[in-house]
Order: C-alpha cells, then structure tokens, then sequence
C-alpha cells in the first residue's frame, strides 16, 4: 500500500536539483561514468577481483525491465570504498545509460557537508540520509520508494506549484524503467578482529519501507563481498600510503545471491497492506501514528529486516574461508547493548578501529565525552530489542527516532 503523500514527499526530495534537465543529466551520467572508471583502473591494477554467479544480477536487471519492478540490491558494508569500488567490478557495458546506474544513500554529515560535495554526490545518484535522530521516516527513503515505483502506477495526474497553482504531473527523474536502488542496511561500516572478521550488524528498517510502500514489490537481490576492508582498512594506526602498499594484490570477492523469492516479498506486502486497511481512516493520504509507531507495524518492519538479513548471512555462510558468524549479531538488542557500553558488555568483539555507531564519536553531534557506562547496569540487561513490540505514545516519537539509528 503507497500512500500519496509519501510519493510525494519522494517527488519533492528528488526536485531538490534539475534531475529532468538535459545539463544535469549530461553531468550526472558522465560523474557517474567517470568515478566507475577510475576506480575500475585501480582495481584493475592493483586488486584481483572474482566475481561469483554474477548472472544473478543480469537476470534480475532483466526482470526489472520485463516486469515493470523496482530493483533493490542489498549488501553488507565492509569498508568506506565499498561504493564505488563495488561497481568497478562489473562489466562497464551495463551502465549503458543514466537510467542503468544504480542509486543509493549517504550519510548525510559525511557525503553532503558543503555545496560542492552534496552537488558530486547527488550527481553520482546518492541520496541524503541522516542519521542518529531521523529514524526511517525521512526524505531519502521517501525518495528511494518513489524510485522503486514505476512511473505508470502513481496514482495522480497532476502537481501542485509552489505559487498554488495546478499542473501537469512529471517524475522528477527521466528514465526508461523503473530503477535500481542499492542498500547498505547496516548503516555503518563493520569490521571486527578475528574470528569475528567479516560479520553484520542488524539491518535497519528503512529498507523494509521501500519494499513495502513501493507501488509495485520490488525484486530484491542479496550481495556479499569480501576484500574491500582490506583495501582501506579502519585502523588509524597506519598512513593512508602505508595502508596502499599493504592493499596491493588484495583478493576481491563478490558473490551475488538469488532473489527474495516472490512469495516472501508478497506476503509481507499483504500483511502490511491488511494493517493499512485496518487502521488508515477516511480521506488519510499519509502514514498516521499506528503505522509508524504502532506495535504491530513496527512487527513486520522488524521481521522483514531479519529476512533480508538472512538472505545476505546466508551467502555469508557459502564462504569456505569464513568462521560461522556468531548468532548474537544479528539480535538489534545486543548491538545496541554493546554500543551504549562502548564494548564493555562483551570485550571479546573488538572493532578495528572505531564503532562509528557511537554518538560521542560523531563530531557534528556536538555530544560530550561520557564517563563508562557499567556494562552490569540492570536498565540494560532489561532493554527491548529495537523493534519493540510497545505502544509509542506521540510525545515519544523523538525517542523512537533515537532508538532507530
């Protein structure tokens, strides 16, 4: 179920530049291009990269067109050159168009701090996502649903102008298809000392939305690398040349899973449509506080990210070089246990270079340093796992939106 406001404010998101201009789009294709083939010659260089059923992609980009479907690709997040390193990779024949390159999100306080960076990035397709405090009910989600929905199912005709005055419904982006949005669901990086190398933390629920509210389910497709932390490892210890020369011959793997079954995909979307149906009242064009905040919204949310997360574990867990990873770290309440004790709560999970979910840790929140919180502290052996099952009263929605970044 898509409400219209939500379309909307997606609408009004991507409107924030002249996406539809042919300057912009000529700017836009050719930073796009540019990055991937730089990155493509380093990689190619110095890296050696083997990519595993790689047709899954090719097949489910395929289906997008045929199907008139969104297509959400969803990955673990190793290293800050993930992207774009991971799309240096592919075949440079599938970015044949604007409309074949992939969108994403990025944190705002880092990819868009200042006119010249929010202007690259938002050329190169990323969308501004903000983090501790905006939870998943923000622009940059709103515009990733949009996305995901084909232009010939919104349902409106007309748009309203600034001035008030009426006309003629356009997309904000011009495109062949509906497109290609890629997720990194934990929010940050992870990289942890062994034998907990390569895990993931929870996903988020942002993602879940975009599956949900698209107009049309979207095909979700799993990825896993490996390779990437090693390119540009967390540890400050060492000089960005250092940390070069130490990259050199570094073995890249990408491993594309199969789909989410349709099936799956399906039956959440009735279930969440049932919910709608049960609470949305008369005229309603947006999400009201049940379906944000509501137990049994926030039980789907939570369930579907769990699915999504298997469906990358599982991929995971094909690789022969790979401990088992520990089940506690797909538990929301663990992670968030272990961030609110900086590590204290089990010391044995140490993180190569810094735990980026702690908010002492981000400058642009302005948060004083904290003394260490007793990692035998009661309230927090009693804390609910993040998608809590409790009523949110309105007044607590600031808490909420806290609790979910």
């Amino acid at each position: 179920m898509s409400y219209e406001d939500v379309l909307h404010r997606g609408d009004d998101f991507l409107n924030q530049y002249p996406r539809r201009s042919r300057a912009w789009r000529f700017f836009s294709y050719s930073t796009s291009v540019f990055v991937i083939g730089v990155s493509k010659l380093i990689i190619k260089t110095f890296y050696s990269v083997k990519l595993n059923n790689y047709e899954n992609l090719t097949l489910a980009r395929q289906r997008s067109q045929n199907e008139n479907r969104g297509l959400m690709t969803v990955m673990n997040h190793m290293s800050t050159v993930d992207d774009p390193f991971i799309w240096a990779t592919l075949p440079m024949s599938i970015y044949s168009s604007l409309t074949n390159m992939r969108w994403c999100l990025g944190a705002h306080n880092i990819c868009f701090a200042g006119r010249i960076k929010s202007m690259f990035f938002s050329a190169g397709q990323v969308l501004s996502t903000e983090r501790f405090g905006a939870g998943p009910f923000q622009g940059a989600i709103d515009a990733s649903i949009r996305l995901l929905s084909p232009d010939n199912t919104i349902p409106y005709t007309q748009t309203r102008n600034l001035n008030g005055t009426i006309s003629k419904y356009l997309p904000p982006i011009v495109r062949e298809k509906p497109s290609w949005v890629h997720v990194y669901p934990e929010g940050f990086v992870l990289q942890l000392h062994p034998p907990f190398q390569n895990s993931m933390r929870y996903f988020k629920w942002g993602i879940t939305r975009m599956i949900l509210e698209a107009t049309r389910p979207p095909i979700v497709l799993p990825i896993f690398t490996t390779g990437f932390e090693n390119i540009l490892p967390e540890d400050e210890s060492k000089s960005g040349f250092k940390q070069f020369i130490h990259s050199i011959g570094t073995k890249i793997n990408v491993s594309f899973g199969k789909p989410l079954d349709d099936t799956i995909v399906d039956s959440y979307r009735e279930e969440w449509n049932n919910l709608v149906q049960k609470y949305r009242r008369p005229g309603e064009t947006d999400l009201n506080d049940e379906l944000k905040f509501g137990p049994e919204a926030q039980d789907i949310r939570s369930r579907l990210a769990g699915e999504l997360r298997s469906a990358v574990a599982n991929i995971r867990s094909e690789q022969p070089d790979l401990p088992e990873e520990d089940p506690r770290f797909k538990n929301p309440s663990w992670w968030k246990r272990y961030t609110q004790t900086e590590g204290q709560s089990d010391p044995e999970v140490r993180f190569i270079g810094q735990n980026w979910a702690i908010r002492r840790l981000q400058k642009f929140l302005n948060i004083e340093p904290a003394g260490k919180v007793d990692k035998t502290d009661p309230t927090l052996n009693k804390e609910k796992e993040q998608e809590t099952s409790a009523t949110l009263s309105p007044k607590s929605k600031s808490d909420f939106n806290k609790k979910n970044n």
